[in-house]
């Protein structure tokens, strides 16, 4: 154990012993109880005390230890809580965002098993031609695409091996060498947000909505956030030109490409195309985005195109991560803690625009040093109270404020740590922090201004 991880464990242990000691006026037994849940999580996750996903397990576990009706606590002489079955945490890992994410990953892993991805990336490319300032433009393109339908770490780690060789024929002090290292990145952040399975930071958000009363369909969310991404995208991409121009006027690229033909592979292309299809027109069927995400699921597994050996390798961490935030979310809901929290703050002394300002800057900031999924699970909770106690309005703030906390969450990329997108980039070994630090921090202010534009000007409209 690191000196890092020492340290959050003690401090871990010493947040989570404060509430069960010391009493909070205004705040129930059972809030107490969730605030030393809450704050051994923040902190376990802050430090990396133990994995994320670790944290997520234990944060289901204790709230089904200490604040499920199976318990060991009886609340039952305890008027402000009412403990509801341990099933509601631990049905977390059946939640329908949990479901989405699931089909997402199962499609994403198998386009990799049969090569569509690379074979993709080359044909998508071939339009941008030879110059090294629209090979840039279309990298981000093309990353920003495959990272709104798969993980962002997995497009990252695939477009690498594509810019490796265009680096290699750069001249060694271009640049652009760095630009295009970076563009990777940046793009597969930014191309997340453009769907609901883009980034986990969405489901959570999402998840905290449905549980609202408020459920997002698949192509509503695109509507919402696909402009963004195509033009924060056009700003990322002209910022990288202007700190890193150029010397290199055009490189060769070696474009070949052929799709696999077999009967799995052909299976994977028409499941791919049918799942986006039904995805992005749910508000014509009607038929939830994680019901069709089950299709992959389903058809991939039953005709062997996606096997045991497969199914072992899907990242099964994130959807640990995901579910221990829409837990931690439910725990801090039901007993009155998230209100409590919020209820601190003279909130209305702010405007509606303020408020967003508030939770834009503060989940950017968080986001650069802590997981983007960790800070989405830790505010969305809080930030929904706010509508209820009228700092915004109804369905509208609810769908406002929980847009701007996971659309800022994503343009958080000033440092290798703050994104694993940006720390595979740094494996290239072009890249130095500082590199990063410039770009990232323009491309994130600006990124947080447009959501804030947004907020004021499409959204409203659209909504």
């Amino acid at each position: 154990m690191t000196n890092t991880q020492r340290t959050g464990l003690t401090l871990g242990i010493i947040g989570f012993c404060i509430p069960l000691l010391v009493n909070f006026q205004g705040l129930s037994i059972a809030g107490h109880v969730a605030m030393s849940i809450f704050l051994l999580a923040a902190i376990f996750w802050m430090f990396e005390t133990i994995p994320i996903y670790s944290t997520s397990i234990l944060v289901i576990f204790s709230q089904v230890l200490l604040l499920s009706a199976e318990g060991i606590i009886d609340y039952s002489s305890v008027a402000e809580y009412d403990p509801q079955s341990y099933t509601q945490f631990i049905g977390t890992l059946a939640n329908p965002i949990i479901i989405l994410f699931l089909g997402g990953f199962v499609l994403a892993d198998a386009a990799v098993k049969y090569d569509f991805d690379k074979n993709l990336t080359r044909i998508l490319l071939r339009p941008f031609g030879t110059r090294t300032a629209t090979i840039m433009l279309g990298l981000m393109a093309v990353t920003a695409a495959l990272s709104a339908f798969m993980s962002n770490t997995a497009t990252t780690a695939m477009m690498i091996t594509v810019i490796i060789p265009i680096i290699a024929k750069m001249d060694a002090g271009d640049p652009a060498r760095i630009g295009v290292a970076l563009s990777v990145p940046f793009a597969a952040n930014i191309g997340g947000i453009a769907t609901p399975i883009g980034t986990p930071p969405n489901a959570v958000v999402i998840a905290a909505l449905n549980q609202q009363g408020l459920s997002v369909a698949f192509g509503s969310w695109m509507l919402y956030a696909l402009p963004l991404a195509v033009v924060m995208l056009i700003v990322a991409w002209q910022v990288l030109l202007r700190l890193h121009p150029p010397a290199t006027e055009f490189v060769a690229l070696d474009m070949d490409s052929k799709l696999q033909t077999s009967t799995h592979a052909i299976l994977l292309y028409v499941t791919f195309g049918i799942t986006v299809l039904l995805w992005v027109t749910e508000g014509f069927h009607g038929i939830k985005s994680s019901i069709v995400a089950l299709l992959p699921v389903v058809v991939l597994t039953l005709s062997s195109a996606f096997g045991k050996q497969d199914i072992r390798k899907l990242p099964w961490e994130v959807l640990w991560l995901i579910a221990g935030g829409i837990a931690l979310g439910i725990s801090m809901k039901d007993t009155g803690l998230a209100s409590w929290l919020v209820g601190g703050i003279a909130w209305g002394d702010l405007s509606s625009i303020m408020v967003l300002v508030v939770f834009g800057a503060v989940a950017l900031i968080m986001s650069n040093f802590l997981s983007n999924t960790v800070t989405a699970s830790l505010l969305i909770p809080l930030a929904l109270t706010l509508v209820t106690s009228g700092a915004l309005e109804g369905v509208f703030g609810m769908l406002m404020i929980g847009l701007v906390i996971a659309l800022s969450a994503s343009f958080a990329m000033i440092l290798p740590i703050s994104t694993p997108p940006n720390a595979i980039a740094e494996s290239t070994g072009v890249l130095k922090t500082k590199h990063m630090l410039l770009s990232g921090s323009i491309i994130g202010i600006i990124g947080l201004a447009l959501i804030l534009l947004l907020s004021v000007f499409y959204w409203p409209n659209i909504i």
